[in-house]
């Protein structure tokens, strides 16, 4: 059996952890640049905000419900889900970390209750990091998301937080469930199927093996056995090595001078070579793309790439930011207003099988960097930068409603008096 466990509202739980006074009250986080609505608590979509809403449209909402606002904390919210998925370490070593606040459990081994081992894991949890989560077991991956779909949504499931989804019940559960709401079909699928008459989860199981091949390839024929409860999806205990890495941002306002983009792709770049050599990898290509609004008069649109060819695979910050300005300048065009600005590292290798340039200088600055990712990592990140990377900044992201870094800066750490 698999489990698939689930956070809560994840970002709105983690900033209910160290606000206890926000429960029962409508919470709204926000996305980059305090946008959109990318995270609501229960009482805020009860109101009608809907995820990715702009905050512009629900602003009388916010006025009249007193809503409380927050600007995404990821550095926070990181943490948090290292928490949580460590914490469910210790119910089985076979894990899947399957985003930032999702988690596959293997428990085909486990010599225990499934009700009460699935209760005993959203306890756990709750205590041990206090955020709340719901949990769905059964025989394949998909199911197991339908299953976490019951405990969270159905009534009768939703205060237990979990649903074991069996032989027994499967049949039933897949008649009332909407084709458009199962894990792996998307829209145009689901329109395609409506059309063909399946409503239903149970409708998509009945279909002629051969007809889902043709109209959903293989990847439809996996999804169809998994509803059946054949196991078509194993799940990844080690997650494989990124391909590509990008670290882009829009601007809170229009960018017009070179020294602002440069501030900004070397923050950029600098993010991209610590990921590089947080998994232990190299990358031979660096990418540099600037924008401006989508929304210009078209006499004001631009948008261009460049793509450098690094002489020798690196994840060092002083090479990656190198030419990641050098790629800017050849890019850049005066006169017009940016919107935003990123970089992607592609090319990417491990460290240990880089392959030198003949006629390049090896230049080992690998203490350096070890250097810079310890001294960030223990007085916060950015703390320790490239003068290119600016001090100012006032090209970065709106954040004007971020809360504290509870759990990763120590000014931040919640100060307790007895007595």
């Amino acid at each position: 059996m698999v489990a698939l466990v689930d956070c809560n509202n994840f970002f709105v739980s983690c900033e209910r952890i160290f606000n206890p006074a926000l429960e029962g009250r409508p919470v709204v986080v926000l996305s980059n640049n305090d946008g959109n609505a990318v995270a609501r608590s229960q009482e805020a979509k009860d109101l009608g905000i809907k995820l990715g809403q702009p905050l512009f449209e629900f602003q009388e909402l916010v006025d009249k419900h007193h809503i409380t606002l927050f600007s995404s904390n990821y550095t926070l919210y990181g943490d948090m889900s290292n928490r949580v998925m460590e914490g469910l370490r210790q119910f089985t070593p076979h894990i899947e970390v399957y985003s930032i606040d999702e988690a596959f459990l293997d428990l085909s081994r486990m010599p225990y209750d499934l009700q009460e081992y699935s209760n005993r894991i959203k306890k756990t949890i709750r205590k041990n990091t206090g955020i709340p989560v719901s949990v769905g077991v059964a025989p394949t991956k998909t199911l197991a998301k339908l299953a976490n779909h019951m405990a969270k949504k159905h009534p009768r499931h939703k205060a237990k937080g979990f649903f074991i989804l069996d032989s027994g019940n499967r049949e039933k559960i897949l008649q009332e469930f909407p084709i458009g709401e199962i894990w792996g079909i998307g829209r145009a699928h689901a329109e395609r199927l409506q059309k063909h008459g399946v409503q239903t989860a149970y409708d998509f199981t009945q279909l002629p093996e051969r007809w889902v091949k043709e109209h959903m390839s293989v990847v439809g024929l996996r999804l169809q056995k998994e509803l059946l409860g054949q196991q078509c999806l194993s799940l990844a205990l080690i997650q494989p090595a990124k391909k590509g890495m990008c670290t882009s941002r829009s601007f809170p306002k229009k960018v017009t001078s070179l020294g602002e983009l440069q501030e900004a792709v070397s923050t950029h770049a600098s993010r991209c070579a610590e990921k590089l050599r947080k998994q232990n990898s190299c990358a031979n290509q660096v990418t540099v793309f600037i924008n401006t609004s989508r929304f210009n008069e078209p006499a004001k649109l631009y948008s261009n790439s460049i793509t450098v060819t690094l002489p020798t695979a690196s994840n060092s910050t002083l090479k990656v930011v190198q030419y990641a300005l050098q790629g800017l300048k050849l890019i850049y065009r005066a006169d017009y207003d940016y919107k935003k600005a990123g970089v992607f590292v592609s090319g990417i290798v491990p460290a240990q099988q880089v392959q030198q340039d003949l006629f390049e200088p090896a230049v080992n600055d690998g203490l350096l960097m070890k250097t810079l990712d310890k001294l960030n990592a223990r007085f916060g990140n950015g703390k320790v930068q490239l003068a290119s990377a600016g001090l100012k900044k006032e090209w970065q992201l709106k954040r004007s409603l971020l809360s504290p870094h509870y759990t990763t800066c120590l000014k931040d750490v919640i100060k307790v008096s007895i007595g």
